[in-house]
Formats: C-alpha cells, sequence, structure tokens
C-alpha cells in the first residue's frame, strides 16, 4: 500500500502556481482515479469548497476509496450548527454517492474557537457515533494551531503542510506529539504548489529575494544527480510518523510521472534548505504581482 492520497482539489477547480492544464476534465479524473488504484494508492482528498471536485468524483466512482473531506467555514450568522454540519455532509455523500467518509476535515480550525466550538465538536462526534465519519479533525496551515486547539479538542486526523522548505510541523515538536497520541497525520503541499519543481528560469521574479536558498537547492540537486521531483516525494515519503502524503495532480501524465519516482534511493535533502520565513512558505502570502 502506498503512503501517497490523491488530492483532487484540480478535480474541481484550476488550481496550482505550476498548473498550466486547468481544471481536470471528467474522463481524465476517470483515467486518473484508475491508475492510481491500481499503483496501490487507496485515500482521496478533496473538500466542499473545492468546486465540483466532489460532484466529479461521483461520477467517476469512488465508493471503493478511503475518502477525507472538509466542511467550509462555519457561516458566521447565528444557525443550528449540527443541522449545519449534517446538512453538508449528507449534501457531501450525496454528490460522492458514498454513504460514509473515512475522514471529515474542518477546512478553519478557528471555527473550534468559543462556544459555538464545543457545539462544532459535538457535531463531529454525533457522525462518528452514526457511523457515517471515522474520523474527525482538523486542516491546519501551520502548527501554532495545534497549541490553541489541543486542551480543548484531541483530533483523529490532523492534515498540514510539510515539505523539505517547511519543516513546521516536524521541528515544532507536534509530528512526534500527534504520532504518539495516535494521531493519523496526512501532509500536504509537498511541492509547495509546484514551485519546488520549477527550473529557474521559470520560476515568478517575486521570489528572486530568496536566491541563495533556490541556488543551494539547486547545487544539491545537481551534485545528486536527481531531479525536483524525486527528493521532494524522498523527503515526504521518509518520514515514518506521516501517514499519507497527499499529491495534487492536474494530468494523468503528471500522476504517472508522480508514481514512477516514487521508489527511489537518494539521499534525504539536507535540513539547511528548511525555511521559516512564512512569505515563502506559505503560498496565501504570496505576492506575484
Amino acid at each position: 500500500m502506498l503512503k501517497l492520497a490523491l488530492g483532487t482539489v484540480q478535480f474541481g477547480l484550476p488550481y496550482g502556481i505550476a498548473n498550466q492544464s486547468g481544471q481536470v476534465s471528467i474522463v481524465e479524473a476517470g483515467a486518473m482515479l484508475k491508475l492510481a488504484a491500481q499503483s496501490g494508492i487507496d485515500t482521496l482528498d478533496t473538500a466542499i469548497a473545492y468546486g465540483e471536485s466532489e460532484a466529479r468524483l461521483g461520477e467517476a466512482g469512488c465508493s471503493e476509496w478511503k475518502i477525507v473531506s472538509k466542511l467550509p467555514e462555519m457561516p458566521k450568522e447565528n444557525i443550528d450548527i449540527e443541522g449545519w454540519v449534517e446538512t453538508a455532509v449528507e449534501s457531501s455523500l450525496e454528490r460522492l454517492k458514498v454513504r460514509r467518509l473515512y475522514g471529515l476535515l474542518l477546512h478553519r480550525s478557528q471555527d473550534l474557537d468559543g462556544p459555538k466550538g464545543d457545539i462544532l465538536i459535538r457535531a463531529l462526534e454525533t457522525l462518528k457515533a452514526k457511523g457515517v465519519v471515522e474520523k474527525t479533525g482538523i486542516s491546519i496551515y501551520e502548527p501554532g494551531e495545534l497549541d490553541d486547539l489541543w486542551p480543548r479538542y484531541k483530533p483523529d486526523l490532523v492534515q498540514a503542510p510539510f515539505n523539505l522548505l517547511d519543516r513546521r510541523l516536524e521541528t515544532s515538536g507536534w509530528l512526534t506529539k500527534l504520532q504518539q497520541n495516535f494521531v493519523e497525520v496526512h501532509i500536504r503541499s509537498i511541492f509547495l504548489q509546484g514551485l519546488l519543481l520549477m527550473e529557474k528560469q521559470d520560476r515568478p521574479a517575486s521570489f528572486g529575494r530568496w536566491k541563495p536558498l533556490w541556488d543551494e537547492w539547486h547545487r544539491w540537486l545537481e551534485e545528486q544527480s536527481v531531479t525536483p521531483l524525486q527528493a521532494c516525494l524522498k523527503f515526504a515519503l521518509s518520514q515514518p510518523e506521516i501517514s499519507r502524503v497527499v499529491i495534487g495532480v492536474d494530468s494523468l501524465k503528471q500522476l504517472q510521472e508522480i508514481l514512477d519516482n516514487v521508489q527511489n534511493s537518494i539521499k534525504i535533502p539536507p535540513a539547511t534548505l528548511a525555511c521559516n520565513d512564512v512569505n515563502l512558505i506559505n503560498p496565501s502570502l504570496w505576492n506575484l504581482h
């Protein structure tokens, strides 16, 4: 069984800085699911906020998969929170054409703050008790979110960004702590939205201020005679505490290339490539203009 999970945001939206082919067609989506299953991938990552992703998966047929989906941000106005959660999940199951989810994550961990958070936690626990969801948890953007949540909520599953530049999940101690508490960890953004796979000349000029880091990265790749793809995969898959590595792909060819490079015996990229500058490692802060 491969530790990879297939990310499907591109099934519903044209996503990623390096995406040149736009949204995946229904035919291509079906072919990608077939190839992934044949290769030993058993988990799909999607979300209500990913446009047509859930509907596309339902059309293509995904009942044999472990599916992890995410609730969108909770509405600001006064609502019946438990009813909102139940309706959202029922709609997801209808679109996906499945009876249950393997994982249900909150897309925004801050929704657990305050008195409404307790009701939200109760709603998630109710879904587990009913057998509609096997595991509940959160999708985070940085490990500091866990510092605030841990006293109140122990998730079954945490999804977080992690790559050879962004190692905060590990250096903060949370990766080890989550494993010790039997929390399943899924990581995403191992290619940093494709930024780590780009050739020097293709990288947007706005990333030029990190030139010393890029120089070291390309120098190491050259010394080891490996591709960026091989290095990124090796780093992510070599972490024993991580259960699934979510890969987002926008074509069948791209998926095949990843699968061809999963089993490699290269060295792990050095710790000197780690970067704590959120302006680089957090894509929501990128200024591409």
